[in-house]
């Protein structure tokens, strides 16, 4: 059983009922699939038809080791029992994590006892038990499980032989009593009512030879009709076929005719002409088609067009669709629709088009506020129109959590990127590098067996030598620790928050990365609260990252340098407020409007500026990158929300600066929005940062 099933059969409602699950319990679920790395198979038995009994990486049984070993003890990166605590719990998802445990402990024994062979007695029992342990039903539900139990409790209709039970029951295996059991558990039509003047609904099967105004046959697809012979390999007859043996496919067509000569008036027949997924077109199902190959033979429409062009009729697939409305195109007496709201819809589609509005219809008044936490201004920063969809809108664009099913053979560059980072979060803590692989293998997330070991050895270049970059810092070897700052600005809110990773007054910063633009405005953001907050502590912030042409054969790094500012502390802070105050300011106007900062492509204006060449040419090229393996800033999930799917460069530069942001402060040759606030934001940076590679 895959994670994805087994979270599709907990969503079902009997199923929630059974263990207490809603919707954000079902949600919570997919999430620690993701986290603990459960792919396929309850444990590692359960993998043994595959051979794969001997890896348990994956299962069920692994995931949940870790997410019960999270409830009894931190994540400190020990392992214990081979596994590494999930630490991501909180106290009121402990509960929810029992029940998961529950449901998968009951499913592993109905599935353990359903694989064994029983007699036909001994598997109604098995059926009964299971459903009852697995499934609840509410009171109007009830007669649901009263059906089962009287289908499963009726005589059986089979073989008897000696048995080992003394029972005179055959033993049969799983396969044997779903063949036996189908019948019983086949949905039956109910009582038919014909002749009476009302629609009956019914199976094909009792309409057999009644004749009726109007049949309506529905789903006539192919591959579901007519139904495919079923053949058993314990059955004699197949040996020698005679006439007269049941021939279902055969059977399905004769109840076509029947329905066909029933027809006294009309005869209605639909299928889907259209795949739900990719919307091709799919043929009917041959006994359709062939009745459509007669109706070509037997009929010409004017103009010489085939018989089936007067009776086939390819329905529209959206209620607004224009031919709804027009008279005749469906239905030679009228129109097909008449309903206000999706006539609406269709003129709307037929009519001229309008160009397309803004996202806002105009700006989200100002929110006001006391403080600013110093982490929303770096979230901020990094992703300023993220930042506004999900604090002031809250809305959270392109994080739906994926359920993979199949065991990893090598790693994806997201997923190698969160070995490197958390491999070398462990190395700077202060854990040797065999006790952090060891964790690593522990928590599930590494290619199977030597697999493993590739990627592990991938990224171990990189990590030593990001580690050995941080101990050659002065202090490079002091713990770090946070500190906490508040900073009031003048006339404005206080920005509140904790600056970690400070040593001896130095912010450092270390990761696995290609060093970007956004990790250098975070040290940015925390230098100058800290230098606000503190300026007695001269503090610096030094942030190391991968170069872009690092390699995993060759590992280059690239630093970016924040000196502590000059003068004395008076003099240190009052310019640290200063330039906090702007991005306080840049802060304040996105929050009321998805502000034209985009990160990286700011950062290619302003430098290329700064440098004296053109910044439309080096920023076009961030936005829209032309790089297969590295797509631009234009296809950010938030801005093709914000801008649409296709927005050009050309869009941005089109955007004219407010009238506040001509004033004192925004003397810059920009005129383009776009371009003075990149400069706004990043001259302050550029004017105090070294950057340079190591």
């Amino acid at each position: 059983m895959t994670a994805a099933q087994l979270v599709d059969f907990a969503s079902r409602e009997p199923v929630r009922r059974r263990f207490g699950l809603d919707e954000n319990g079902i949600s919570q679920i997919e999430h620690w699939v993701a986290g603990t790395g459960v792919r396929w198979g309850l444990d590692g038995a359960h993998r043994s038809a595959w051979k794969l009994d001997g890896l348990g990486v994956g299962t069920w049984q692994a995931g949940l080791d870790r997410l019960l070993l999270g409830v009894a003890m931190a994540d400190h990166g020990e392992l214990f029992g081979g596994a590494l605590p999930y630490g991501d719990l909180s106290g009121s998802e402990v509960e929810l994590a029992g029940r998961l445990a529950e449901l998968v402990d009951r499913l592993r024994a109905a599935l353990d006892e359903l694989a064994r062979p029983h007699g036909p007695r001994d598997w109604a029992r098995a059926l009964l038990s299971a459903t009852k342990k697995l499934t609840f039903t509410a009171a109007p539900d009830a007669w649901q499980m009263d059906e089962l139990r009287r289908a499963l409790d009726q005589p059986v209709d089979g073989p008897t032989g000696p048995g080992p039970s003394g029972t005179g029951d055959v033993q049969l295996d799983l396969a044997e009593a779903r063949a036996l059991l189908a019948g019983r558990l086949r949905g039956r039509p109910t009582r038919a009512n014909f002749r009476t003047g009302d629609m009956t609904i019914c199976t094909l099967s009792p309409m057999r030879s009644v004749p009726h105004r109007v049949v309506c046959l529905l789903g006539l697809d192919d591959g579901v009709f007519p139904r495919p012979a079923a053949q058993d390999g314990d059955d004699l007859l197949l040996g020698r076929p005679e006439v007269g043996d049941s021939d279902l496919p055969a059977e399905d067509r004769q109840l076509l005719l029947d329905a066909l000569l029933a027809a006294t008036e009309h005869l209605v027949i639909t299928f889907e002409g259209r795949d739900q997924r990719l919307n091709q077109p799919r043929p009917p199902c041959v006994p359709v088609a062939e009745l459509l190959e007669v109706v070509d033979r037997t009929v010409r429409c004017a103009g010489g067009e085939p018989g089936r062009t007067a009776v086939v009729v390819e329905h529209p697939l959206q209620p607004f669709d224009p031919r709804n409305f027009r008279p005749g195109a469906l239905s030679s007496s009228g129109p097909w629709r008449f309903d206000d709201t999706h006539l609406g819809g269709a003129r709307a589609l037929v009519g001229p088009r309008r160009s397309q509005s803004g996202f806002l219809a105009g700006k989200l008044p100002t929110a006001p506020r006391a403080t600013v936490p110093l982490i929303a201004l770096i979230r901020f920063l990094e992703h300023p129109v993220r930042a506004f969809l999900r604090e002031r809108l809250g809305f959270y664009a392109g994080d739906l959590t994926e359920i993979s099913v199949s065991l990893r053979v090598e790693m994806s560059p997201l997923e190698r990127w969160a070995l490197g980072e958390r491999l070398l979060g462990a190395r700077l803590s202060g854990i040797a590098w065999d006790r952090a692989v060891d964790a690593e293998r522990g928590r599930g997330l590494l290619p199977p067996g030597p697999l493993g070991q590739f990627a592990l050895d991938e990224v171990a270049a990189a990590v030593a030598a990001l580690v050995g970059k941080v101990n050659t810092l002065p202090g490079g070897l002091v713990p770090p620790g946070a500190v906490e700052v508040n900073v009031a600005l003048p006339g404005g809110p206080s920005v509140v928050g904790s600056v970690p990773g400070v040593r001896n007054g130095a912010i450092v910063r270390c990761t696995y990365s290609k060093l970007a633009p956004k990790h250098r405005l975070r040290a940015w953001a925390q230098f100058v609260a800290l230098s606000a907050a503190h300026p007695e502590l001269a503090p610096s912030a030094v942030t190391i990252g991968q170069a872009g042409s690092s390699s995993a054969a060759h590992p280059r790094l690239s630093v970016s340098t924040f000196g502590p500012l000059a003068g004395d502390d008076a003099s240190r802070r009052a310019r640290a407020m200063e330039r906090l105050a702007v991005l306080v300011d840049l802060y304040e106007r996105g929050m009321r409007e998805p502000l034209p900062i985009y990160c990286a492509t700011s950062a290619a204006w302003a430098e290329a500026a700064r440098r004296g060449d053109d910044p439309r040419r080096d920023a076009r090229a961030m936005w829209a990158s032309t790089f297969d393996e590295l797509e631009g800033e234009h296809a950010d999930p938030e801005h093709a929300l914000v801008l649409g799917p296709d927005a050009s460069f050309d869009q941005l530069l089109a955007l004219v600066p407010e009238d506040d942001e001509t004033g004192p402060g925004w003397a810059m040759p920009e005129q383009s929005r776009v371009g003075r606030l990149a400069r706004r934001l990043w001259d302050p940076v550029l004017s105090h940062e070294q950057l340079a590679p190591s």
